[in-house]
Order: C-alpha cells, then structure tokens, then sequence
C-alpha cells in the first residue's frame, strides 16, 4: 500500500486547495451555462407545450438514482455558439444496461445542428461504437443551423454512417421522436434499429410543407407529410406510437430490456475503497506547474486499497510506473513525476506499455508532462529515438487507454502520454490543466530568439519595446489558449472534471469499456529496450 506523504494541514496544500476550489467554481459556472440551454425565455416556451427538458428526458430514462456520465458538456466554449452544443450526451444505465445517450436539447436554436454539435455527437458515436454500447438517440431537432451548413453538411454524413455501422456491428440503436426530425435529421430515426415517436409531437420528414411546396407544388400539412400516426400506421416508420413523452420513454426502457445485452469484456474483482479521502486530490497539484509533485499521492486516492505494485522503480524516476486494480478492473499505470521525459523514462514506459499488452491489461495515464528533454547531451543520447520507442509503443499497444491531464501537457509529451489524438478511449481534465506545444513563456521567448537573430542577419537594430510587447501578447495568447475551457470546448478531451470525482468517472469509463470484448493482442512480444 503506498504510505502517503500529504499533510492535508500544511499552508501548501490548504493554499493549492483554495486555488482547486476557486476553479471548481468557474468550472460550475460554465456547467450552468450548458444546463440553461437557450435561456429562460426558450424554457418557459418549451415547458408552455406541456415538454420536458432534455436533461430531462435523460433523467427518466436511466435507471432511478443511477449515475449518468455526461461528455463534452463545455463543448463550444469560447465559440459563437452556446456552451454544450445544443445536444446532452453521456453514458448512462438503463434497465440494467450502459448505454451512450444523446439528447437535442430543442431550447437551442429547435434543437438545430451547428459545427459542435456534429463534433460532439461524432463523439459520442465513435465512443459508443468502440466501447460495444447500445445507442439511444432523444431527437428533437429542426436539422443543420443552416447559415453554417458548409461546416455540417459534407462532414454530417458520418453520422448516419456510423448509425449503419453500430448496427451492422450488432450494437442496437434505438431512436425516440419528442418533435421535429427533419431533413438530414430524418435519417436518425430512418437508420435506427427501433424506432418511438409521440403522437401528435414527433414529426419526421425530409422536406416540411413549405419545402414541399415550392419543390413540386404540392399542398401538405404536418401531420399526413411526417406526423406519427402516419408512420405507424402508413409509412411504417415508426415501431412503436407512444401517447406522450413518458410513454415513449417507458417504451425505450423497456426495449432495452428485450434486448438481452451482455458484457463481453473482463468482469471486475472486489471493489475496496482507496485508504486516503478524495478531499485530499483538491490540494496536490501547485498552480505554478513548474513545481512537481508526487503522482503517487493521486494513485494512493484513486486505486482500491491504495494499493500499487510499481514497475522499476529505481529507474526512469521522473516517470512511474505501476500496476493496481480500480473499481475492480486491472489497470497499468504510467504517471508522470517531475514533468520532463529522458531516455530512461522513455525506455521504461515502452517497455511496460508492452507488458500491459502481453496481459491484456488497460493502460491508465496521468500527465503532468513539459515534454521530452532537449539539450546536447540528450539529443546525443538518442533521445530522439527513445521518445519514438514510447510514441511507438502507445500508438499500436491495442487494449483500452484512458487519459487524465492532472497538469502540464505539453510538447510531443502529450502524444507519448496518450493525448488526443492518440485515440484513448476516454480522457478527461482537471481544472488545473493546461496543453500547447509549449509553455506561454518558453513559446514567447523562442519567437524573440528567432526575430532577434533574423534582424541581426540584416544588420538592422532590433526593436527591443517591440520585442516587449510580442512577447507579452504571445504569452497571453498561449495562456488562454491552453487553458481547460478552452481545450474541452473544442472537444479535446470528453469533460473537465473535479478531482475528488477521478475515481468514479474512471470506474464508469471501465466499467463502459468492458462492454466490448478484450481487444485481441497485436501479435508481438516484449522488447526489452
């Protein structure tokens, strides 16, 4: 069991707890933001026409007092758009069954498509088709906001190829019509395994009237052109008429229920709660990031009993490795513990990536990484070539990978620890984050390296007031832009997320992942480096 060093009492820890606590609140702020919808105005007109909300519509559906864990909801933070994208997705338990939901939220626009609603439900396919998770869509939605189509339209396809997709790959997908599916929109419930509409509210069609009329000069009227009795009773497009909104959410549990789902992965050993409180999480991190901090006091709060059996421990020290079980399920672990990447680390961490495949093992990563070290003596020692091994090892190593940004993310550090675009399975943030290619001031000072030498290669004097304020403009804009908001809401990571909740939000993503069956092994042994 590791032996905690944390005093929970000293002025550091009280004041990084503070800090924690005061992004906590910002980070609750925006939530609301995302909760409100399109305002109270657009609530009260919803709520007038006798609807629920789509948060909800996703509160009823999933089983009662169950957890639902909600993705991406900054996403289009800092955009034109409102926070949350028009749309709530989230894996949530429903008669039994984890399953990915995704609900328009019609307050919005109608419930209207813009470019972060697209990335945020291609999203929430891709989650649910990798992770084996029954699909549940909760569609009312007027279609793509059409002033931004060019961002939609080509790139939309990919839903409805997705929903084709789940199918065929034996993952249910079950569609529930509150209101309006129309346009492309009406592909959703076209494409979708089982099909609920409410009478007398959903209505589906590819034109409406007016479109119809000015394409063939056609007089139509809602409900005969899309309306829900036409679909069960002449199109046949609809499975099932529900007599309004909770009756079509009984009927879409009790189609989970028929379902007869099975997990296919590992089932989780015995569950022990760590024995250090979660509370303790909110004051490890330093707000100065250049400060490092012990990854083992986050290990010691999030893995059942506070248990860790580390892998080379004397070696590679700035990175540490080890194996624990959370909520049950095995984990490999690779944390980093004084931010920059050598050799050694490099060599170390490809050589467990290898050994969790050869056991099959999810590999869980916890950055606080500057990236990898530069310098003549490393860049002699073939540091190039030992970052490469790691990046190597984490992009073709085939079992589940899971993220969390604790703090820095930095440099090709972010791709060797698993960032985004390595493909994680899930990966979230804490409000303490920050990701760019490298510090706002390192950055900076790197631009006015090189705009100092190029003057000097003209033999002009360098303008050094100039220099000044670049340097403070760049730093600022680098600042902003790696910040958490920023970065989550354009979906690079599936949520910030409170320290203190680590625990369970990765409980719930492997518990979702063993949906799916153990990947199969890539076919190679281990290289020792």
């Amino acid at each position: 069991m590791i032996r905690s060093e944390l005093d929970p009492t000293a002025a550091d820890h009280l004041g990084r707890r503070a800090a924690m606590l005061a992004k906590l609140a910002d980070l609750d702020a925006e939530h609301a933001k995302a909760v409100a919808g399109g305002g109270a105005k657009y609530v009260e007109r919803h709520r007038a026409r006798g609807k629920l909300l789509a948060r909800e519509r996703v509160e009823l559906l999933v089983d009662p007092d169950s957890p639902f864990l909600e993705l991406s909801p900054l996403a289009a933070w800092g955009s034109d758009f409102p926070v949350g994208a028009s749309v709530v997705t989230g894996i949530g338990v429903v008669e039994g069954v984890e399953c990915l939901i995704s609900a328009s939220d019609p307050t919005v626009r109608g419930g209207a498509s813009n470019p972060w609603t697209l990335r945020k439900s291609l999203r929430a396919s891709d989650i649910a088709l990798r992770n084996r998770l029954p699909f549940i869509n909760l569609v009312e939605s007027g279609g793509a906001d059409l002033p931004t189509q060019k961002e939609i339209f080509i790139p939309g396809g990919r839903i409805f190829r997705d929903l084709t997709r789940m199918s065929a790959a034996g993952i249910p997908t079950i569609a529930l019509v509150f209101g309006n599916s129309t346009a492309g929109g009406a592909y959703v419930p076209g494409l979708s395994d089982h099909v609920v509409m409410v009478r007398e509210r959903a209505k589906v069609f590819l034109g409406g009237p007016p479109l119809v009329k000015m394409a063939t000069g056609e007089e139509s009227d809602d409900e005969s052109l899309g309306g829900a009795e036409m679909h069960a009773r002449t199109s046949g497009l609809a499975d099932c008429l529900a007599l309004d909104e909770h009756d079509a959410l009984r009927i879409g549990r009790r189609i989970v229920r028929s379902l007869n789902w099975r997990k296919r992965g590992v089932q989780p050993l015995p569950v022990r709660e760590p024995a250090y409180p979660a509370e303790e999480l909110l004051g490890i991190v330093p707000e100065d990031l250049r400060i490092p901090f012990d990854p083992r006091e986050v290990i010691a709060r999030i893995v059942d009993g506070s248990e860790f059996e580390e892998f080379k421990p004397v070696y590679g020290t700035s990175l540490v490795t080890g194996w624990a079980t959370l909520h049950g399920y095995p984990v490999g672990i690779l944390a980093n513990a004084r931010g920059v990447l050598f050799s050694e680390e490099s060599q170390k961490a490809t050589q467990f990536i290898q050994l969790a495949d050869q056991s099959r093992t999810p590999l869980l990563f916890l950055q606080n990484t500057t990236g990898y070290m530069v310098g003549k003596e490393y860049e002699q020692g073939g540091i190039i070539k030992h970052g490469a091994m790691m990046i190597n090892a984490v992009s073709n190593s085939t079992v589940p990978h899971l993220t969390v940004v604790m703090g820095a993310s930095y440099g090709a550090g972010n791709y060797g620890m698993c960032g985004r675009a390595y493909d994680p399975r899930f990966l979230f943030s804490w409000p303490s984050a920050k990701s760019a290619v490298m510090g706002p001031a390192q950055l900076a000072g790197v631009l006015s390296i090189v705009g100092r030498a190029s003057a000097q290669a003209r033999g002009q004097v360098y303008d050094e007031e100039a220099d000044a304020a670049m340097r403070a403009m760049v730093e600022a804009q680098i600042e902003a832009e790696s910040l958490p908001f920023f970065l989550s809401g354009r979906l690079y990571d599936d949520g910030v997320i409170d320290p203190r909740d680590t625990r369970t939000v990765l409980g719930m993503c492997l518990s979702a992942i063993n949906s799916a069956p153990v990947p199969e092994a890539a076919g190679f042994g281990v290289f020792r480096p």
